[in-house]
């Protein structure tokens, strides 16, 4: 099947040509309602015990939703070890300050943690710092692996800051970038452009230049895998290629198809056909 005929299929075709499941909620409320109660219903489930959760920065709308939960819902976090996806690095390769507006790390402090009440929140030092790349990975191991990986799907496929490794000059195979390690990236300027829209008012000189990522070995290690897609229009292209495309390095959230319990949620703004026209 071409590129066009994927992007036009009906969501009935689509659903029996898909090698990555996925489920269709009406619209994007319902999907970031449903993301936060996914993770507040899997840290209950855990009754205060162990829990290793890989978490996102990007989408953001459940986070509200989620600490409204949980602090309602009196649920404990004590027990829950929390994995960040990535952060944003400057030109040296520094992470970002946590007061920066952009920060991944001051983000989930302000939103969630702090936001959690006192007697609810995870142990301080369940929380590891994401520019620690080997320290992570080894964390990861030692407490058994991630048990679900949440996370958005990137314009270009990228999964945490897992993009597309394409040079003219060494290629990456996917075997090797299936068992990519966290590590520093230099983002492609498409992924700046692309940030800048979504985040800076289109000020890409506002997006720094490079980030830390978890590497996709200790995505694709975690027990489950939930993906949340939910962009309308933008994200139409994304999501069919994530579900229905072939394996690629150029689309890395291609690799998530072979894992066995993974799954999209989306809304049907986003799952509709693609027809070009012109505006």
């Amino acid at each position: 099947m071409t590129r066009e005929e994927l992007m036009r299929l009906s969501v009935e075709d689509l659903r029996s040509h898909a090698r990555l499941r996925f489920r269709l909620l009406p619209d994007t409320a319902a999907v970031m309602e449903e993301f936060a109660r996914n993770i507040a219903d899997e840290v209950r489930a855990c009754g205060g015990g162990p829990l290793n959760l890989i978490l996102p920065v990007g989408p953001v709308a459940q986070y509200p939703i989620l600490v409204e939960i949980t602090n309602r819902e009196r649920i404990s976090w004590r027990g829950v070890h929390i994995f960040q996806m990535d952060e944003w690095l400057d030109w040296q390769g520094r992470p970002v300050p946590q007061n920066h507006p952009l920060s991944f790390t001051g983000f989930l402090q302000r939103e969630l943690f702090l936001k959690i009440d006192e007697s609810l929140r995870p142990a301080r030092h369940h929380v590891p710092d994401p520019f620690a790349p080997d320290r992570i990975s080894e964390e990861l191991t030692r407490l058994g692996g991630a048990a679900i990986c949440y996370g958005g799907i990137g314009y270009h496929g990228h999964v945490a800051f897992n993009e597309p490794p394409l040079s003219r000059w060494s290629k990456v195979s996917i075997d090797a970038l299936r068992n990519s390690l966290t590590r520093v990236v230099q983002l492609g300027d498409d992924s700046i452009v692309v940030q800048s829209i979504g985040c800076a008012g289109g000020d890409s000189h506002a997006i720094p230049p490079m980030a830390v990522t978890l590497g996709m070995r200790d995505i694709l290690a975690a027990s489950k895998i939930r993906l949340y897609c939910a962009g309308g229009e933008r994200h139409r292209a994304i999501f069919r290629t994530a579900v229905a495309g072939e394996v690629a390095v150029d689309y890395p959230v291609t690799l998530v198809q072979g894992h066995p319990d993974a799954e999209v949620i989306t809304d049907e703004a986003t799952a509709r056909p693609i027809q070009a026209c012109l505006h």
